[in-house]
C-alpha cells in the first residue's frame, strides 16, 4: 500500500507540489504518493490533521498556524515563524517544521547573494514572512526588518519573534548552525540588529537601505494584484524577491526589473523547500535517499516546469 503525502490549504489547483514530489519519489524508488487536500474552512483541516492518515504534509495558506497548534512536537524553525508548512507523523505524533526560509535563503545563495552584513527588508507578518526573515538572520544579515500594512499588528509579530528567539539563544542547549556559514540562534540574537515598520512609517527610506527587499504577503497570488508597496522606492543596485509564482510577472516583479533590480519569482523557493521538505520526511521516516541536494533540485524543477 501506498505512503500518503499531501498538500494541506485552500484553493491550491494550480500547485506544482505534486509533480515535483512524485517526480522525486518515483525516481527514488519510493511507494510514496502526494497529492493535494483542499480544505475549504478549519474545521475541515482541523479535521483531516486529526486522522493522522498520511505520512507527511505540506501546509500552505491559510493552514501553516493551525498545523503549528495541532502538532505535538514543534522544531525551532515553527516556533518562530508562528506556523509550520511541513508535518511528519511518527507513530501517532505530529513532528513540525518551517521550511519557507530555508528554502528561500539558499536558493538565494545559490544565486549568488551573500547575507553577510546584509541589510533585508520583508514584506508580511504571517509564517512565511517570519521564516523567511529568521533565515535571513542565521545567513548573516545585519540588519533586518519587518514591514507590514498595520503598525502596531507588525511590531507585535517582531516582538513575538524576539521573544521566542531570546529563549531560545539563552537555553542552555545550544542549537548549531543548520548551515556551514550560518550562524547559530545565540549569534543571530546577539548580531542582527531587527526592526519594524510599515509602508506609511518611513517606509521610504527603509527600503532605500535595503540590500534585498522580500515581499512574502499574499499580493500577487492574483492575477491584476498591485504591489505591497510603492515601487518608485526601488533602486538599481537592488535584489527583489517575489515569494510568489504562478502565473506570469506579478506587478512587483515587473517594477522590479523596470527599476534595473535583479529580480526573482518565487518558482525557486518553492523548489528549494520541496527539497528541504523531502529530506525531513526522510530523515524523520528512516529512508536512506541516496540523492545530494543539487540532483534533487534539479529533477524537481524539470517536473513543475521551472527555468531556475
Amino acid at each position: 500500500m501506498k505512503e500518503k503525502l499531501y498538500l494541506l490549504g485552500h484553493q491550491i489547483a494550480h500547485s506544482k507540489s505534486p509533480a515535483m514530489h512524485n517526480a522525486l519519489y518515483k525516481k527514488l524508488g519510493l511507494n510514496w504518493e502526494y497529492a493535494l487536500m483542499d480544505c475549504a474552512d478549519a474545521n475541515q483541516a482541523k479535521s483531516f490533521l486529526a486522522k493522522r492518515a498520511y505520512l507527511g504534509l505540506n501546509i500552505t495558506t491559510p493552514y501553516k498556524p493551525l498545523a503549528f497548534e495541532e502538532a505535538n512536537i514543534k522544531a525551532a524553525s515553527a516556533k518562530l515563524a508562528g506556523g509550520a508548512n511541513v508535518v511528519v507523523r511518527k507513530g501517532d505524533a505530529l513532528l513540525a517544521y518551517n521550511k519557507d526560509g530555508e528554502g528561500c535563503i539558499s536558493y538565494l545563495e545559490e544565486q549568488g547573494f551573500s547575507f553577510c552584513d546584509a541589510t533585508i527588508v520583508v514584506c508580511g507578518t504571517g509564517p512565511t514572512a517570519l521564516s523567511i526573515f529568521h533565515a535571513a538572520a542565521l545567513a548573516g544579515a545585519a540588519q533586518a526588518t519587518l514591514l507590514g500594512r498595520n503598525l502596531k499588528r507588525t511590531e507585535a509579530a517582531l516582538l513575538a519573534y524576539r521573544r521566542e528567539l531570546k529563549a531560545m539563544a539563552r537555553a542552555p542547549i545550544e542549537l548549531p548552525a543548520l548551515r556551514e556559514g550560518h550562524r547559530n540562534i545565540r549569534e543571530a540574537h546577539e548580531e542582527t540588529d531587527f526592526a519594524f515598520s510599515s509602508y506609511r512609517a518611513a517606509a521610504a527610506e527603509v527600503f532605500g537601505e535595503a540590500d534585498l527587499i522580500i515581499n512574502a504577503t499574499p499580493l500577487g497570488m492574483r492575477e491584476g494584484d498591485a504591489a505591497p508597496f510603492n515601487t518608485d522606492c526601488l533602486q538599481e543596485h537592488q535584489t527583489v524577491y517575489d515569494v510568489v509564482y504562478g502565473h506570469g510577472q506579478t506587478t512587483l516583479v515587473r517594477a522590479a526589473q523596470e527599476a534595473g533590480c535583479r529580480v526573482f519569482d518565487g518558482s525557486g523557493m518553492l523548489v528549494s523547500q520541496a527539497v528541504a521538505s523531502a529530506i525531513t520526511f526522510f530523515e524523520v521516516t528512516g529512508v536512506d535517499f541516496q540523492a545530494t541536494q543539487a540532483e534533487m533540485f534539479a529533477l524537481m524543477a524539470q517536473a513543475a516546469g521551472f527555468e531556475c
